[in-house]
């Protein structure tokens, strides 16, 4: 008998025991948004998103002297020592806007002439990345809210308060960051979707509103992700790329490049089909890739594509005005890198055919620099910002 109250004690201690082991341990970490669908492969399960460089690349290590362009342009190191440098505008008196993304949270001003310094305007502003320049004020959107800095240009030392014109953005981290255009008074935007592959509601969709944040309406729907987009100079239809889906395959999709022609009433495939032909493993059963709008051309798998701009100068040849250029930013979830400009034309009917303009972003597999966004400045030359190497680019024609 005592020696089975000495048993039933024991068992209660380990019970405790256990019970309290129970509640201390810590709950499984939860897995990333960009993670789902990874497989758990050895090769997979290293991969993950490339961080641009903490600091950036000094300006005699810059890849600038390895890219290759087209016979007659050149390019050269426009400026240096801009962190994580993304999105670019510029203001009516001359001045270079630079947004950032996950790693300075800053907003940049470089004047054009002189010497061209990163002055910073803006700081400790998450996911600052979306910025537009429009009747003197400059335009900024975060993951959760849309600011308006008027005068900024009179103002670079101190903008002030901004006018708050949206404060109901979703948030979050994936593909939460933003793109801005102005176009006939309205501003656009988009919300990506919350995840690599969900159904995403209200998410993964392109916006406009006007210009002191009313009416708010959708223009494109089933859009996962897109960092770039611009309207046609002549035909005012607004083109896009959109980041395809990761983990389904080292090939496959391909990102897209879009283009609206029914704004507010097309459907771009997202999660239910992907590069216009391809169904998802999960979400496609029961869906037809015929029910959504088809891509206007292929980017390559899991590009990257970002920025998109209508080269509207002079200065290039008669071949490249009107044309579309396209940053790929280049894949983290594939073996084999790549990244380049590439540029594109449409073809009147739809669809765009699709070529490399600048290459040598790629060394023995690992980025020297990655494109985001271009600017086409008044003399016709062309900028493109450089998130992982902190730099800005020009390039010019000249035989």
């Amino acid at each position: 008998m005592k020696q089975l109250r000495s048993l039933i004690a024991l068992a209660a201690l380990c019970c405790v025991g256990f019970s309290a082991l129970a509640q201390k341990a810590p709950p499984p970490a939860e897995e990333p948004g960009w993670a789902k669908g990874r497989p758990k492969t050895e090769t997979a399960m290293k991969m993950a998103p490339v961080p641009a460089f903490p600091i950036p690349t000094a300006a005699d290590k810059l890849p600038t002297a390895k890219f290759k362009l087209p016979p007659g342009f050149k390019v050269e190191t426009w400026a240096s020592g801009v962190l994580d440098a993304r999105g670019l505008r510029q203001g009516a008196k001359g001045n270079i806007f630079v947004s950032s993304l996950f790693v300075a949270n800053k907003v940049y001003a470089i004047p054009e002439q002189g010497k061209r310094e990163a002055k910073v305007i803006i700081d400790k502003m998450p996911l600052a990345t979306g910025i537009e320049f429009h009747n003197g004020s400059l335009y900024l959107a975060t993951n959760t809210k849309i600011l308006r800095y008027d005068n900024i240009e009179d103002k670079l030392g101190s903008p002030g308060e901004p006018k708050v014109l949206y404060d109901k953005l979703p948030g979050g981290t994936d593909h939460s960051w933003k793109y801005l255009r102005i176009h006939k008074d309205k501003l656009y935007f988009a919300i990506g979707a919350p995840c690599n592959i969900c159904d995403p509601g209200q998410y993964a969709k392109i916006y406009s509103m006007n210009l002191d944040g009313s009416n708010m309406e959708t223009v494109a729907s089933g859009v996962r992700n897109t960092v770039g987009f611009d309207f046609h100079p002549k035909t005012g239809q607004l083109w896009f790329t959109d980041n395809g889906r990761d983990w389904l395959s080292e090939e496959l999709p391909n990102d897209e490049l879009n283009t609206v022609t029914k704004p507010g009433q097309q459907h771009f495939g997202f999660p239910f089909c992907h590069q216009g032909n391809l169904p998802d493993s999960e979400f496609g059963w029961g869906k037809s890739c015929d029910d959504y709008a088809k891509p206007a051309a292929l980017l390559g798998p899991h590009a990257g594509a970002l920025g998109l701009t209508f080269y509207r100068g002079k200065m290039f040849p008669a071949k490249y005005q009107g044309a579309m250029f396209i940053a790929r930013h280049g894949p983290w979830n594939r073996t084999k890198k790549y990244a380049d400009v590439s540029v594109a034309w449409p073809d009147g009917k739809g669809g765009a055919k699709v070529e490399p303009f600048m290459t040598g972003f790629v060394e023995n597999n690992a980025y020297l620099g990655r494109p985001v966004d271009f600017l086409v400045l008044k003399d016709g030359s062309m900028l493109v910002s450089d998130d992982h190497a902190g730099a800005i680019y020009r390039i010019s024609y000249g035989k």
